[in-house]
């Protein structure tokens, strides 16, 4: 081994001490305002039913809802694939994919709702509406039958309703914590934010609620509905919803596209309000950009075409929400609302075509990242963050098995995982 060659430098000890100690403010604000996604799992959709409607069966009736749905319009996988325009060899693994799904596991995030679901109720009605959903959420994550995810929509924070909103959260979540401390999957959502004074004054809100009921400081998180123009551009024209991501002090978990109020609020007609809208673009574009690096969410909004009546309907209103969501996976928005049943086939066909399709490519890309065997694509350590991260979403929905992309990977979930979870300045990590 030869001798080591010196290197001559001119900059004094001191100078980069210096410029440490001077970033040292910037270091910490950017790990307290970008810590990265957290980890846990992203439900592929959010399920709306009013609070007066929900029951304990709930979930269960809405699978046997879509299989029932399935059997009638489309029996097998030769004629979902022909509806869908599913090629041959995804077809099969697809559609047994998609019933196994709704037969053990047909709703992934439940959103009992308060609010414009729910419509005009007198105020002991809601009060016993809102108690009975705390008991309906309790004894699913008892008896095993909850969603992941589960929680309440309320009434937003303008001067009109405001009250009742605070009513119904407080009635909910004190019958929730009556029962023990809020399960894991306890999800809020605050609905129509227009100023980020109103996300501030809803963290206030839980912070005494938390203090009132001995329960951890910053245990109930909480969404943020983007249903207004006034929460993607500010009056001073700046990008209102990054200012309520850092109102929410670490409690918010995502942003929701309400596509139908945000249309209206701009003005598009009636026959125009999409998920695939300019208008509608714009807004998902800005929530992203805000988002990014933060841990919190973007869930895409929902279609008001119902996939019912005849066969025909069926089927033209089942290729508007797979092309939808297929849109959107495209895009990175990989949660999206969910109104019917009927939605439910090709929510979960588009999921799983959208991560069978490319879980080869993407693993074969990861082993030879990670065993530094290079490839026919020279990917970097943010691109291997990005194909973990595609393969995990896979795995958590029912679209891969962790058995086949550990076989073509030659990864553990634990591996998957450590790609997955670097953050900012730590990429390089997890490199074998």
């Amino acid at each position: 081994m030869g001798q080591q060659e010196k290197v001559a430098t001119s900059l004094a000890g001191a100078v980069g001490e210096g410029i440490s100690a001077s970033l040292a403010p910037v270091d910490a604000e950017l790990a307290r305002r970008y810590p990265g996604d957290p980890g846990t799992r992203q439900p592929v959709h959010t399920v709306y039913v009013p609070g007066d409607v929900v029951a304990p069966d709930t979930i269960r009736s809405w699978g046997d809802a879509a299989l029932a749905a399935l059997d009638e319009h489309a029996p097998d996988a030769d004629s979902l694939a022909a509806v869908l325009g599913l090629p041959d060899e995804l077809a099969a693994p697809v559609y047994d994919r998609v019933r196994a799904k709704l037969e053990r596991e047909p709703v992934e995030d439940l959103r009992i709702d308060f609010e414009d679901g729910y419509g005009g109720r007198g105020d002991r009605e809601e009060d016993a509406h809102a108690a009975r959903a705390a008991r309906l959420i309790t004894e699913a994550y008892a008896d095993g039958t909850a969603a992941p995810y589960m929680g309440i929509r309320m009434k937003c924070l303008e001067a009109a309703v405001r009250d009742r909103g605070i009513r119904t959260l407080d009635v909910f979540l004190t019958a929730l914590t009556d029962a023990g401390p809020p399960p894991e999957g306890l999800v809020l959502t605050l609905p129509k934010v227009t100023y980020p004074e109103q996300v501030r004054a809803f963290v206030r809100l839980l912070e005494a609620f938390e203090q009132t009921r001995g329960l951890d400081a910053g245990r109930i998180g909480f969404e943020i509905q983007i249903e207004t123009s006034q929460s993607i551009l500010a009056a001073d024209g700046t990008a209102a919803v990054a200012r309520m991501i850092d109102a929410a002090e670490g409690r918010a978990t995502g942003l929701h596209y309400g596509t139908f109020d945000y249309s209206a609020c701009l003005g598009v007609s009636a026959a125009y309000q999409a998920s695939d809208h300019p208008a509608a673009d714009h807004a998902k574009a800005v929530m992203q950009v805000a988002a990014a690096g933060t841990g919190v969410r973007v869930c895409d909004g929902s279609t008001n075409v119902l996939p019912v009546g005849t066969r025909e309907k069926v089927h033209d209103a089942w290729r508007l929400h797979y092309g939808l969501t297929r849109r959107a996976l495209a895009r990175a928005y990989y949660q999206g609302w969910d109104m019917h049943p009927g939605h439910l086939p090709t929510r979960y066909a588009a999921v799983f075509a959208f991560y069978r399709e490319g879980f080869e490519q993407a693993a074969a890309r990861l082993s030879a990242y990670a065993n530094h065997t290079g490839g026919d694509v020279m990917d970097e350590p943010a691109t291997a963050k990005a194909l973990s991260g595609y393969l995990l979403r896979g795995i958590d929905c029912g679209a891969l098995d962790t058995e086949e992309v550990a076989r073509l990977a030659g990864l553990t979930r634990a591996d998957l995982d450590g790609f997955a979870a670097p953050r900012r300045g730590d990429l390089t990590a997890t490199a074998k």
